[in-house]
């Protein structure tokens, strides 16, 4: 289908550009920004005046709970909550079952997200077999089938050996790594960030060493290896500082954050609320002002969900026997336009964080505005309110925001120039 989308304020990071302007779109592809190219003819058109046109969003990290575990979320229901909140491109870690560390998985996730035809996906394959961190997994053979990058989840590789030679082996065959950084003897029995609140609680803490002391080990062996290193979920402004002195020498590395640590600190666990349970946990405000200003500087370039979906049963149970995560993908435009209205961010700036940024740490052709290129865009209403949990897709309602009144709308959504998600 051909389609005009007309008077939109389009902004584009990547290229910079940021203006009042007219798209045009054909099989699949944007033709054109501004004038209709010749003998182009619309079967639809969308006026789009106040409203913003940006690349379709790419998140790093969506649970899609398949296979294995649909109770908590298929790959139609969490691909279609995407699109609802302006992804069109996302990463899904290898946390399935079975583990997603061969190239039938990869097939299987690939060929369901196709015929589901919301959000494109984009699967992160298992750094080792089953994620037991002792024997790597076939890298070469998921690359081929579709995978972007390779990681352990919160699984962390203990041998300091088998980890450097892993990054070692995806170095030599320019592989990306994403590394989540939590020493798992300091974290073990942890519930909540260690300090004030959770000894107030009785809750075991998980201290900021066992983020600092990880990555500190990580960003050593990522110089070592020189192998291109995605450092996944940073929370501590601690963390975000060895980030931004491991680019200062030149390291190959880049960071994203979960919006959810944007917003809130350890001090939501107050009532014992388990939708408030994550990992790794929530932190103090001064962590959340530092990724603040991580995020504004670019150290960190990637603001993503982290979307784990879970059924309500999952979060019943008193806090420390409940399951940790928060469903939270189709709420990610509106909830990352908070960090707008409180005036922490411009909307480009915020923008490239969710696009172009994550785009860019792990290679995906996505995140821009190209002619010729792909028709994956979100059109934004600015001045327009979404109220979380009005309309719901995911399977798992384990979202804290639910009920809150939210700053901007998703209208449409629009994926290889098809419309996904909108009126």
């Amino acid at each position: 289908m051909s389609i005009s989308i007309l008077g939109a304020r389009v902004i584009d990071p990547h290229s910079g550009l940021d203006q009042v302007s007219d798209l045009h779109i054909e099989a699949g592809r944007l033709v054109a920004i501004g004038a209709a190219p010749a003998g182009f003819t619309a079967q639809r058109s969308i006026e789009a005046s106040g409203l913003v046109a940006a690349p379709g969003l790419v998140d790093l990290s969506v649970a899609l709970r398949e296979p294995g575990y649909s109770r908590k979320g298929t790959i139609a229901s969490e691909t279609r909550a995407a699109v609802a909140g302006g992804v069109t491109s996302l990463c899904c870690p290898p946390q399935t079952r079975p583990v997603l560390d061969t190239s039938a998985v990869a097939e299987l996730i690939l060929d369901r997200a196709r015929d589901a035809g919301n959000a494109k996906v984009y699967p992160i394959g298992a750094l080792t077999r089953g994620l037991e961190g002792e024997q790597l997994a076939e890298l070469i053979a998921l690359r081929d089938t579709g995978c972007v990058a390779f990681g352990n989840g919160l699984k962390e590789i203990a041998n300091n050996r088998t980890l450097a030679r892993a990054l070692d082996y995806a170095a030599t065959f320019d592989l990306t790594v994403v590394i989540h950084s939590q020493d798992h003897d300091l974290a073990q029995g942890g519930l909540a960030h260690e300090g004030p609140m959770a000894s107030f609680l009785g809750l075991p803490g998980i201290p900021e060493t066992a983020e600092t002391v990880a990555l500190a080990r990580n960003l050593l062996l990522v110089e070592q290896t020189g192998v291109r290193a995605h450092f996944s979920q940073i929370t501590s402004a601690r963390g975000a500082q060895l980030i931004a002195q491991a680019q200062a020498r030149g390291l190959p590395v880049t960071a994203d954050v979960a919006l959810y640590q944007l917003i809130l600190t350890d001090q939501a666990l107050r009532d014992f609320s388990s939708l408030y349970h994550v990992q790794p946990p929530l932190r103090t405000a001064a962590d959340r002002d530092g990724l603040r200003e991580a995020v504004k500087s670019g150290v960190i370039q990637a603001i993503s969900s982290h979307h784990q979906p879970h059924e309500r049963d999952a979060k019943l149970a008193p806090f420390g026997a409940t399951e940790p995560g928060i469903s939270s993908v189709e709420l990610l435009l509106p909830l990352a336009m908070t960090l707008v209205q409180d005036g922490l961010l411009d909307l480009p700036t915020l923008l490239a964080r969710l696009t172009n940024g994550p785009a860019q740490a792990l290679r995906l052709p996505a995140g821009t505005l190209n002619v010729g290129g792909a028709a994956d865009l979100v059109l934004l209403d600015p001045q327009a309110s979404t109220v979380a949990g009005e309309q719901w897709f995911s399977r798992g309602s384990n979202c804290p925001f639910v009920g809150h009144c939210l700053p901007g709308a998703v209208r449409y959504t629009l994926v290889d120039g098809q419309v996904r998600h909108g009126e």
